[in-house]
């Protein structure tokens, strides 16, 4: 294990996780706003629309994040649209993680009971605020779980942008390889990276999770 290598490249690896976590924050983000808006649309079983979202996640869900990126990047220029792989990058897992993050809040919605709905309704509240106040707050911490979960998945997965030229953390990994041939060392420097990245946030959405349990419970 050459530790003067890994010294030296470490800079390229604190440079390259900056540009995978700026794409992959933009990314959920866009991915929780897609999700919950079309978590909406089947649960208010809005005509059209909820066929167009039930199609959109079939799709999405059926097919890789890769080939998505592929057609992206290297197809829309032949249709004569041409965007920047960070936006290929951003689009690509917005595609991706619309339709998990929809199916973790439509199981939310759904775990409402028709009572409260059904309670808030006969007291006077309007839709809006009976979901503001009522079906949200609750079905938030139904899907919690899976909301975390979704956000890990998405962020693993930006290891998959290096197929369209972007320098995050596996792009560079590969580079260093074919350029000086440490193997070891680029892995290990990949390994341990994604792990600072990951584990803290595994271990805070685990606290997370456990918090909203016992309020829910009473605990």
């Amino acid at each position: 294990m050459d530790l003067n290598f890994i010294i030296k490249v470490i800079p390229q690896y604190v440079e390259a996780a900056k540009l995978t976590l700026r794409l992959g924050v933009i990314g959920i983000i866009c991915s929780i706003i897609v999700g919950l808006i079309c978590s909406m649309i089947k649960y208010y079983k809005i005509p059209v629309l909820r066929r167009i979202v039930a199609i959109y996640i079939e799709l999405s869900r059926n097919t890789p994040l890769l080939i998505q990126l592929f057609f992206l990047y290297y197809g829309l220029p032949k249709l004569g649209f041409k965007i920047s792989a960070e936006i290929c990058a951003i689009i690509g897992l917005t595609f991706l993680g619309g339709s998990y993050m929809a199916e973790a809040f439509r199981s939310g919605l759904e775990a409402v009971s028709k009572i409260q709905v059904e309670s808030g309704l006969s007291i006077g509240l309007k839709q809006h605020q009976l979901m503001r106040y009522v079906v949200l707050p609750q079905a938030f911490s139904v899907s919690l779980p899976a909301l975390c979960a979704n956000i890990i998945f998405l962020l693993k997965e930006t290891s998959i942008f290096s197929a369209i030229a972007l320098a995050d953390l596996m792009f560079v990994a590969k580079d260093l390889m074919g350029m000086y041939y440490k193997t070891n060392e680029a892995l290990l420097i990949l390994v341990v990276a994604y792990g600072i990245i990951l584990l803290p946030l595994s271990i805070f959405f685990t606290w997370l999770e456990r918090k909203v349990r016992y309020a829910i419970n009473g605990d």
